[in-house]
């Protein structure tokens, strides 16, 4: 039987956080020592194994499957996290949705499940996380494209631009308790079912001339959370994109 660490930094939610990015934030935290509500919708065997990985580090891990475009589901996952990780004091809105289509071309359903995941629930989350932990913290992973307006990719860019506006007045409003701040990578990972090759093309015209890691994604992340004195501000691990 795994014996866990008799000490943590509390608990932190990560969502989406059975695979890509997420997984490597909430193995990350696992290492700095924090126990982790792994959150999943779909992806139940990347869970699993991601989770097995945590508990392999000696830290707690409990999975959570919630649907976020569903606001019932949504508005009792912060409760069950709390009834699992009473020491909750990390969220991270990792949670996310890439399908292109131009403003034209974005139907209603496409619309909803951008907004749905990338702000709405988000919104919620940390209405809740806010009201339910005396202090702690939230990180937004947003994207480098909120500082463009790309056409085609329509409902995914104001749905990321909502999140970083919600970031800076959750910061505002909920200080000096909990901090709220966003990460935006930028080339890190294809999308699902994307080459890297295609990656490796694009990031030519980067000032850095080259795509990152999800590693750098990371040392963001624990960047905000280890500085007690940074709040309402997007760090870009991009490579120099936003520029």
């Amino acid at each position: 039987m795994m014996a866990f660490m008799s000490t943590s930094k509390g608990a932190a939610l990560v969502t989406g956080g059975a695979r890509r990015i997420g997984a490597a934030i909430a193995l990350a935290l696992a290492q700095h020592g924090y126990d982790v509500a792994l959150h999943f919708h779909t992806s139940v065997e990347p869970a699993q194994r991601t989770a097995k990985e945590i508990t392999g580090l000696g830290r707690r891990c409990r999975v959570f499957r919630c649907d976020l475009n569903d606001h019932d589901e949504t508005a009792a996952l912060i409760p069950s996290v709390r009834e699992q990780f009473p020491r909750l004091n990390v969220l991270v809105n990792n949670a996310s949705v890439f399908e292109p289509a131009t403003l034209r071309a974005t139907g209603r359903d496409l619309f909803e499940r951008h907004f749905n995941i990338h702000f709405r629930a988000p919104f919620f989350l940390t209405q809740a996380f806010a009201e339910g932990c005396s202090a702690g913290q939230v990180i937004n992973i947003l994207d480098t494209r909120v500082r463009a307006s790309d056409p085609r990719h329509a409902a995914y860019t104001l749905s990321k631009k909502a999140l970083l506006e919600l970031t800076r007045m959750a910061a505002r409003e909920l200080g000096p308790a909990i901090r709220v701040n966003g990460v935006a990578p930028g080339m890190i990972l294809p999308p699902p079912g994307g080459v890297v090759d295609e990656l490796e093309r694009r990031s030519a015209g980067l000032p850095l001339k080259r795509i990152g890691d999800t590693a750098n994604v990371v040392a963001a992340v624990l960047f905000l959370i280890d500085n007690p004195f940074v709040t309402g501000e997007c760090v870009y691990v991009d490579g120099g994109e936003h520029l």
